[in-house]
């Protein structure tokens, strides 16, 4: 099993102190989506979790006990863009979260720390030129510190139409999208930096950008030294290359309030659920209520019992 800690909000940012709780008591519960009432049961043992990705914009809260997962094999996708708070509502400062990168990667390995630049987006002020300014502001402190860049460009979903309403945030067009990808590749390609995309329906192979994973297989199978037997996650879009995991998350509950977010969608139950999480609760948001059912959910690891 790969665990996904998460897609749908910023654990290690704000519910640090929860994920090692549920580490240490080695479950966690997690509401369904579509019908809150239906909890599973995750069973977080090592002899099951093949590799976990963490998603943030801020781990730094999980620095100092990184030791609690030694047991387990795991992955960062850390976002650094380089928009300000009129965009990223709350994300610290850049020197910040560059600093954090920096000590992660110290502790764990350039390969297992992935910069996320996504998704890219236009306003009246952030042009083609300005994110090539900034792209290489920030490949120039990271390139000794990560392998591998993954980009994207926003996708203007009806819920992130709402979020940017007030603002004057835009899709790239085609040739847009293109350039950018030319100068990104050109600065990468400078510092020895791997580009590749995600979810994108746009080809950009020619360019020397190939389709990612961020729930790679392929790298998990590397940094294992051992073969998966995983499928592709069915439950992502056609675009996306990801294999097969479990999202520990759930949505409206990430303080990043960032406008281009599309797990966030209605900020005032953003604040409610924030102030509902309970850090020794099995579930991230509130406690178990009368009417929930927990169904403990059936697991294996992907390991292929042959070393490469």
């Amino acid at each position: 099993m790969i665990l996904s800690v998460s897609r749908r909000t910023d654990i290690p940012a704000f519910y640090a102190d929860w994920f090692f709780n549920r580490i240490q008591e080695g479950f966690v519960y997690v509401r369904n989506p579509m019908n809150r009432h239906q909890i599973s049961k995750i069973n977080l043992s090592p002899s099951l979790i093949d590799c976990i990705v963490f998603w943030s914009k801020n781990p730094k809260p999980m620095l100092d006990r990184l030791n609690l997962l030694d047991k387990y094999m795991y992955y960062f996708q850390f976002t650094i863009n380089p928009y300000n708070t009129g965009i990223e509502l709350t994300v610290p400062k850049k020197n910040s979260v560059i600093e954090t990168f920096k000590q992660l990667s110290d502790k764990i390995g350039a390969k297992r720390v992935i910069w996320r630049y996504d998704p890219i987006l236009l306003t009246d002020k952030i042009d083609i030129n300005y994110h090539l300014k900034y792209y290489e502001e920030i490949a120039k402190r990271l390139y000794t510190y990560t392998d591998t860049c993954v980009i994207s460009f926003i996708d203007l979903y009806k819920k992130v139409q709402r979020n940017i309403i007030n603002t004057s945030v835009r899709e790239p067009r085609i040739n847009e999208m293109i350039s950018l990808a030319m100068g990104i590749v050109k600065i990468a390609n400078y510092y020895g930096i791997t580009i590749q995309s995600c979810a994108e329906k746009i080809e950009l192979e020619q360019l020397g950008i190939k389709h990612g994973k961020c729930i790679d297989n392929i790298l998990i199978e590397d940094l294992l030294g051992i073969k998966l037997i995983v499928s592709k996650d069915k439950n992502q879009r056609s675009e996306c290359g990801c294999v097969q995991s479990i999202d520990i998350g759930e949505y409206n509950t990430c303080p990043h309030n960032c406008v281009y977010c599309y797990a966030n969608f209605n900020k005032s139950l953003v604040l409610q659920n924030k102030m509902r999480h309970n850090p020794n609760s099995p579930l991230l948001i509130g406690d178990v209520e009368p009417d929930d059912i927990i169904k403990e959910r059936k697991m294996q690891s992907f390991k292929k019992n042959l070393l490469f």
